[in-house]
């Protein structure tokens, strides 16, 4: 395990590659004299032993780290530079004796350029610290996952819950007491060293760590996120030729630190070795910019448009619709969602759609292949089926956290149905919502009952209590078959009190700090950590807009932190008279999600007011029903194929136990059989 490793020691100089030299070269101190001889920079020896000035730019560092046998250089730039500038400085001679007149190139060559270098140099290290003082002093939201789970003895979901999320299928058993190989931060040594650590606690994608020769002291505990770039399992460093050093607090517990591992390492568990490929994979997403595929109308839910891929961020999309010319009317959603399709699934179903102004295709655009989307199950329409004007209970897209008496008001192709909220829809059905007939955010009469969730009565329903016979038999209609809904409840793992990110569905470029509060069979009770209770979702299980701890960091996406008390009290007051105005104005029961300090607000100016009832998307407003996992349709056996239903998915990665081969070469290295360059400590004992 120790093969290859590079000797290393706190109190000797090491050498290192130019780039991580000039990182570790301090910036020259403005104490230090200057002298300028016939157009060359100097600097005076600072008097430590070890150092040197490099003679072209005058930067000072460690000598054993700058460039050439002479030590007179920082930089392999350097050296050709102050090699080309000796050549101009001849030219400039004999220039000068033949007694011309200095031409344009003479003038040139006149220049000086290594004051100007030193210069710009000054220049940027002026820059890099105005930039420190100017970072400090904007305040910054400064959220971390660790902190928070740490302070409040939180629990995250696990990374298994997340079957569309990267790693979500082939996690393994990722668990406390995996062992990996992380830099050492504890150290004072110019160049990156790692050392071993084990896993204390798991939070989604982030993990607590702990360096090995710690045992119960948790004052170095540090949380990372596993699928970074600086977490490598065991053996990693050797293979790599990477220095492995005990951190300096704990150098003085150890006399021989490789018997110390190889007693600590024996029958542990590590990361498998090709888990960063894994991770690398999982992160390659099928869409691409300027695909063109069919959204939801976010101005008129009854409907689709084509939308154009801007960005993908994690799977992500955002969709710029095809007619905005500056780009600015976009939609959100992940690419599992099943908002989307490809481009003819409106007509083929005969979902009403919008057609573009944009009679021709703009270059670059072409459409995404059907494959990509997620698959419906397929199911028998032939005997019993769902009619027009039956009732049943559903999500109601634009108040995501109320299960609202609803009625099927078209029955279209391929098991799609058309549904009203009753009470509240236009009178042209430009209200009406798509959900899928296995969609597990529709419901059978009387679910809410029977599950304890309060039902929200069709608006201005004067016979409350709300009892399902009287209405049903007031307004002469049946009620949907049980039978006909989606019974499936898979194991998804989620428990109440777990900690995730979710998206915020009412304004879905924005995903936050979130915790399951509720679970009914799937349907999981989603609130935003620092809001009221009244601006909680229903969501599915599998719904691809729920990740683990840590995604956001992952994936480059940002996280919108817990609100502040101060900015929930502030708004608290002003969003209840705003609330009391709205239900006045729409005689709706529709609520605006409250936006905390750091969120954009959403322009309500542009939307189509129908029935005195807002039933569309704001701004970035978004219909998303749960999406269903089922068995996709036939495609072509070389295609992407999206994840399926939980029962479908690859087998997981599993964590490497150290086998008797790796014990064998760790004792043939203890034994001096096999050649080693081992690390040592700064007391420069030899592991």
């Amino acid at each position: 395990m120790f093969d290859g490793y590079d000797s290393c020691s706190e109190d000797t100089s090491t050498s290192s590659s130019s780039d991580e030299s000039e990182e570790e070269v301090a910036p020259l101190p403005s104490s230090l004299p200057i002298i300028k001889n016939n157009g060359q920079v100097y600097t005076y020896p600072d008097g430590k032993s070890g150092m040197a000035t490099c003679e072209m730019c005058g930067m000072v560092g460690v000598r054993d780290a700058f460039y050439s046998k002479t030590k007179r250089f920082c930089s392999v730039s350097c050296s050709r530079s102050y090699s080309s500038n000796s050549k101009k400085a001849s030219i400039l001679a004999r220039l000068q004796v033949a007694g011309k007149p200095p031409t344009k190139k003479a003038k040139v060559l006149q220049k000086q350029p290594l004051v100007a270098k030193l210069a710009a140099y000054a220049q940027y290290q002026a820059t890099l610290q105005n930039q420190a003082k100017t970072k400090a002093a904007v305040p910054v939201e400064g959220f971390s996952w660790g902190n928070y789970i740490n302070s409040n003895s939180f629990t995250a979901a696990p990374v298994t819950c997340f079957k569309h999320a990267p790693m979500g299928t082939c996690w393994g058993d990722i668990s406390e007491g995996v062992r990996v190989e992380v830099p050492n931060t504890d150290c004072s040594l110019p160049t990156k060293v790692f050392w071993i650590a084990g896993i204390v606690k798991l939070a989604g994608y982030n993990a607590l760590l702990r360096y090995e020769g710690f045992e119960n002291d948790s004052s170095l505990d540090f949380w990372c996120n596993v699928c970074g770039s600086d977490i490598h399992p065991v053996g990693w460093c050797a293979t790599s030729g990477k220095p492995l050093v005990p951190p300096r607090s704990i150098q003085h517990k150890y006399t021989n630190w490789k018997a110390f591992l190889v007693k600590r390492l024996t029958g542990a568990k590590t990361l498998p070795p090709d888990f960063s490929q894994k991770v690398s994979e999982s992160m390659q997403y099928p869409f691409k910019t300027s695909m063109r595929v069919e959204v939801v109308d976010k101005t008129h839910l009854c409907r689709t448009r084509v939308a154009v891929v801007e960005s993908v961020v994690g799977g992500r999309l955002r969709l710029v619709y095809e007619e905005s010319e500056d780009k600015t009317d976009d939609f959100w959603c992940h690419m599992y969602s099943p908002l989307i399709h490809h481009i003819g699934w409106s007509r083929s179903i005969g979902h009403r759609f919008k057609r573009s102004d944009i009679t021709k295709k703009q270059e670059g655009h072409f459409d995404a292949p059907p494959h990509l989307f997620m698959k419906v199950k397929e199911v028998d329409t032939a005997g019993e089926w769902f009619k027009e004007g039956m009732k049943l209970e559903a999500i109601d897209p634009l108040n995501l956290s109320a299960i609202c008496v609803a009625t099927i008001r078209k029955v279209l192709a391929d098991g799609y149905l058309m549904i009203g909220i009753d009470g509240s829809e236009a009178a042209d059905g430009s209200d009406w919502f798509c959900y899928h007939a296995t969609s597990p955010s529709i419901f059978p009469v009387g679910f809410c009952e029977i599950n304890m969730i309060e039902l929200t009565p069709p608006r201005g329903y004067a016979k409350l209590p709300f009892k399902w016979f009287d209405y049903l038999r007031e307004t002469d209609s049946i009620a949907a078959p049980v039978k006909l809904f989606n019974k499936e409840v898979p194991n998804h793992g989620f428990h109440v009190g777990m900690k995730l990110e979710a998206v915020d569905l009412m304004e879905p470029r924005l995903v936050c700090v979130a915790t399951v509060t509720r679970i009914i069979h799937r349907l999981l009770r989603i609130h935003f950590d620092g809001w009221e209770d009244e601006y909680d979702q229903w969501v599915d299980c599998e719904s691809p807009d729920l990740y683990p701890v840590g995604w956001c960091q992952l994936t480059g996406y940002q996280l919108q932190p817990p609100a502040p008390q101060s900015s929930r009290d502030s708004q608290s007051s002003s969003s209840k008279q705003k609330k009391k105005a709205k239900s006045q104005q729409y005689k709706g029961h529709k609520k605006k999600r409250k936006i905390p300090v750091g969120k954009k607000p959403v322009s309500l100016s542009s939307l189509p007011m129908t029935g005195g009832v807002r039933r569309s998307f704001s701004g970035d407003d978004e219909l998303t029903p749960p999406p269903y996992r089922t068995l996709p349709a036939q495609t072509a056996p070389e295609a992407f194929q999206p994840p399926r239903t939980s029962r479908e998915f690859s087998p997981s990665l599993k964590t490497e136990s150290f086998s008797f081969s790796l014990m064998h070469h760790i004792t043939e290295l203890i034994l001096g059989k096999k050649e080693s360059s081992c690390f040592r400590t700064s007391s420069e004992a030899r592991l």
